[in-house]
């Protein structure tokens, strides 16, 4: 089946837990493109899990690491010819360079959006995530990074199993085809 955009990336973002990466996977699967998961390629690349290089490099490494990653896929993406729905990082919007570089590609950027609750129910027990400290300080990053999400063309209720959000983005997606 033709993918139903006339994007070759899109790109989910949202908090931590929202499911990026589950959606990511199985948007990319319905259309028959590649799956990119930013934070997977960081760890490729620096050879060393996340909260390590939080850890022993500390955020500003980090960020520098996931920006050059980011490009790499938006130009295997774009210039490559090779569509790709990529699965954002959590933070990857806090820079607006990154923002920037997105818009510039013609990437379609999608907010998984769920409420803070759900968030913390679904990271409960999560071990490998350098910016989960606790409740107060994960509710306290929400808060920060809400303005960031909401730069999204388009904001997805991701509160339902991971098929019905895929549904919801794809009926996005064609009714922004129908529209254009």
């Amino acid at each position: 089946m033709p993918a139903p955009v006339s994007h070759k990336l899109i790109a989910l973002a949202g908090f931590m837990g929202c499911g990026k990466t589950t959606v990511g996977r199985m948007l990319a699967e319905r259309l028959g493109w590649r799956f990119v998961d930013l934070d997977t390629r960081i760890v490729e690349r620096a050879q060393a899990p996340i909260v390590d290089i939080f850890r022993l490099r500390g955020e500003p490494a980090f960020r520098r690491i996931e920006s050059e990653v980011l490009e790499r896929a938006i130009g295997e993406a774009v210039e490559g010819g090779h569509p790709a729905v990529l699965a954002l990082g959590g933070g990857t919007l806090t820079r607006p360079e990154n923002i920037a570089r997105l818009r510039q590609s013609g990437a379609v950027l999608l907010w998984l959006d769920c409420p803070v609750e759900d968030l913390l129910e679904r990271c409960a027990g999560v071990t490998d995530r350098p910016l989960f400290r606790d409740e107060a300080s994960f509710r306290l990053l929400y808060l920060e990074r809400l303005p960031l999400y909401s730069q999204a063309e388009y904001r997805i209720d991701a509160t339902v199993e991971p098929g019905q959000v895929v549904d919801r983005i794809l009926a996005r997606l064609r009714q922004e085809v129908v529209e254009a």
